[in-house]
């Protein structure tokens, strides 16, 4: 699939950038926070080094004398269609029959399907280097700053690795000019029946071309060359679908790595760090806890390492696919039932608007396909999206509940609207917010019902309650499946009126109305649906997603919201966390953040990054310190609780959500509205708000300090006085409305404000030494 790059089409990004590195400081104090150092041997590729440039991606592991680096590339996928699809007859109207008639066929048929073994995402291979035998591997590290893989040897000799940020390429330089190179074929890829791969070498090179399904052939070449007793390899993976202009994907990578050769390591280096201290000037975010500083600065690694506009956007496994003699797990697939939606969220506040642009430019592209599918699949005109898909769009069934449920691509919309949100880049949300919104969300009224004046879907679900069983279709409208739907008809209001569109707002707003309430029981919990009490441990937190990810549902609301969204978070936490998996944990940190509870937040944020992530910092889903905390104990790794936890640190230290975009769109700005006690020191720079603000915010003895608020373009700056008995000396004037501070700020325009320190740090309280307790006997127990 080509990509139309949305690249800096936006001026507003460049600006950001030019902004930015006039301010920004150094991104921590403790530059360690930056290294990610492990042990040899790593034996398995899961737990090894990530490195990658958006479209290629590498794991560096090994013992010994052998290091291998497990390739990947982003567009290397099996679009066979399911024989199950070609039968004819394979689209909504019919899946709907089956659910009533025959439960089995309609498992063959839509659910099932996900068991055939295309399409998938397919592993890249296997690039192993043995070494002189008087090389024994030490230590393993990645300095994210530079985006560099470094293997130690005893002998204080190395092996470092990168993947250049503007080639398709990977250079390693190892300090040995005896070195063999063998490439492994995936074992995975004979399960697809391929013919056998053609091997070849000659002038220092060697490679390997796989013919693929529907026409793709990919070439892997590695070349070596000794320079000075240091051996170079340099390595690509090409396709004969990326260039027009060389349609040999073999001879296409052997232009590359001559290319690569030719430039030689540190002039390729150099260039290669320019791109990543540009990357890391965005923004910046200091906080008092190690391991968590250190986790946030690698997910932020991994948005510059696997994302990028002129690439694939991120499936389950990014660039780092399964390297373990199968195909990956869950196909390596886009799955939208939270996974893609929730990788994609924290990048907004970071700033990291180019790694957000490969995901938004995909769905954008795939419109098309979309098109098709809500033709084809649902009968209506418009554009509709498979909640579990392959790279081109192709739906893949399996637990159809969610796989097939029209509502998802609300929740992929919500990406484009914060996008917007955060840049207030007018050209965006006319040139691909609004059209691409306009024509899901017209889709999705085509397909509810109505029943005494109100809005239903036929079918409806809440993300993997019940699992596959006829017990996962709720009576409509789920939980979810309405807080989808009310933040969709409000967001359509809002953007609608932003365009000056009135009668199109006044329809939308006309459709909120036909919604119901969120459904809640006697003791004012939200529910799965309004005949289903949420009464179970369950992983996926769709029932409160009016909370949090879409806030339409927040505590500046009614005394009865706050009641609610506090009677829910309470009723989770009290039914425990057997049935979680390791996003759960980092969602809820989130989810208490937004809700004012810092200390359950921190407690359940570093739960999850002591118990759910392996030694790399792969988020795996099961409980890995076997603690008891999660029933699941397995270690696939994806992606979306990392990129989460990212996002629940963002909640803690900044938020910027309005209270009812419906009624008053404008966002509040609130700094550190969910900190720790713990966390007395923190500072953050050129984070982004709602509004298309940056800002910057120091805190001192638990108390804010300074903070820096500059408009990107003219718009009403309210702020929440959230600094307890101090008042800020602002440097322009400002008014009081209610709990805000309020100015109206020009493009350019910056207000500023400082606080005395408080002279000490304030006694502890009771709910921060209860976190602190839980936290400990996680750091007690063996690893």
């Amino acid at each position: 699939m080509r990509h139309t790059h949305l690249t800096h089409a936006i001026g507003f990004t460049l600006a950001l950038l030019m902004i930015s590195s006039q301010v920004v400081q150094t991104a921590s104090a403790d530059s360690d926070t930056f290294t990610l150092k492990l042990a040899a041997p790593i034996l398995r590729w899961d737990e090894a080094i990530p490195l990658g440039n958006g479209m290629l991606g590498g794991l560096l592991w090994g013992e010994k004398n052998t290091i291998h680096l497990s390739l990947d590339r982003g567009d290397l996928w099996d679009e066979t269609t399911p024989p199950e699809i070609l039968e004819g007859n394979w689209n909504y109207a019919n899946m709907k029959q089956l659910i009533k008639d025959n439960w089995g066929e309609f498992g063959r048929r839509y659910d099932r399907i996900y068991n055939q073994p295309a399409p998938t995402k397919l592993p890249g291979g296997r690039l192993t280097l043995t070494l002189s035998p008087d090389r024994h591997v030490q230590t393993f590290s990645l300095d994210m700053k530079q985006a560099l893989g470094t293997a130690q040897f005893d002998n204080g000799s190395n092996l470092q690795c990168f993947f250049p940020a503007t080639e398709r390429v990977a250079l390693m330089r190892i300090a040995d000019p005896a070195i063999t190179c063998a490439f492994k074929r995936p074992d995975g890829l004979n399960k697809l029946k391929y013919p056998p791969a053609e091997f070849g070498q000659a002038e220092g090179m060697s490679w390997m071309v796989q013919q693929a399904a529907d026409g793709l052939v990919y070439a892997t070449l590695t070349a070596t060359r000794v320079i000075n007793n240091q051996t170079l390899v340099g390595i690509a993976i090409a396709t004969n679908q990326e260039d027009p202009d060389e349609p040999d994907a073999l001879a296409l990578a052997r232009r590359r790595v001559q290319r690569i050769l030719n430039i030689g390591f540190d002039q390729a280096l150099t260039t290669h760090l320019q791109w990543w201290n540009r990357f890391w000037n965005i923004s910046d975010l200091v906080i008092p806890d190690e391991r968590i500083q250190r986790h946030y600065n690698l997910v932020k690694y991994f948005y510059g390492a696997a994302s990028r506009p002129d690439a694939p956007s991120m499936p389950l496994q990014a660039v780092w696919t399964q390297d373990s003699g199968g195909l990956p797990p869950w196909k390596g697939d886009f799955h939208h039932d939270l996974n893609t939606q929730m990788t994609y969220l924290a990048y907004h506040t970071a700033g990291l608007t180019d790694a957000g642009l490969s995901f938004l430019n995909h769905m954008w592209d795939l419109l098309p396909q979309y098109r098709s599918f809500a033709r084809d699949f649902f009968g209506v005109e418009g554009a509709a999206i498979p909640a579990v898909m392959s790279l081109n769009g192709k739906p893949l069934g399996g637990w159809p509940q969610y796989a097939l449920s029209p509502s998802y691509a609300i929740w992929i919309g919500q990406s484009f609207y914060l996008h917007w949100k955060h840049t207030m880049d007018p050209t965006f949300l006319r040139e691909r917010a609004y059209p691409w919104l306009n024509e899901i969300i017209c889709t999705i009224v085509q397909l509810l019902v109505d029943k005494d004046g109100k809005l239903y879907f036929e079918l409806s679900s809440s993300s993997e309650i019940h699992n596959n069983s006829p017990k996962a279709y709720l009576t409509p409208n789920s939980n979810q499946d309405l807080a989808m739907l009310i933040w969709a008809f409000e967001a359509m209001a809002e953007i609608t009126t932003a365009l000056d569109r009135p009668d199109e707002a006044k329809k939308w707003r006309a459709l909120r109305e036909r919604l119901d309430d969120l459904a809640i029981d006697a003791d004012n919990v939200l529910m799965f649906s309004p005949d289903e009490p949420f009464n179970q441990s369950h992983r996926h937190h769709a029932h409160v997603m009016a909370i949090h990810p879409f806030a339409t549902l927040n505590i500046d609301g009614s005394d009865h919201d706050r009641q609610i969204i506090t009677a829910s978070l309470n009723k989770m936490d009290e039914l425990g966390t057997q049935a979680w998996t390791g996003y759960s944990f980092s969602w809820f940190a989130s989810l208490l953040a937004r809700a004012g509870m810092p200390e359950k937040a921190y407690q359940y944020l570093a739960t999850y990054e002591h118990a759910f992530i392996l030694r790399n910092g792969f988020h795996c889903n099961g409980d890995q310190l076997k603690a008891g905390l999660s029933g699941f104990t397995y270690r696939p790794f994806t992606l979306e609780g990392n990129f989460l936890a990212m996002e629940a640190v963002h909640d803690m230290v900044l938020q910027s959500w309005p209270v009812n975009i419906l009624k008053d769109p404008t966002p509040v700005i609130r700094l550190f509205p969910a900190m720790p006690w713990a966390w007395h020191n923190a500072s953050f720079h050129n984070l982004h708000a709602e509004g298309g603000f940056l800002v910057s915010a120091t805190r001192q003895n638990n108390a804010t300090t300074q903070f820096s608020i500059q408009a990107t373009c003219t718009g009403e700056l309210r702020l929440r006085d959230n600094f307890g008995p101090a008042t800020p000396q602002f440097n322009r004037q400002v008014r009081k409305v209610g709990p805000n501070y309020v100015i109206t700020l020009n493009q350019g325009d910056t207000l500023t404000g400082h606080i005395p320190a408080p002279p000490q740090i304030p006694d502890e309280p009771d709910a921060s030494t209860k976190a602190r307790q839980v936290i400990q006997k996680l750091d007690d127990l063996p690893k």
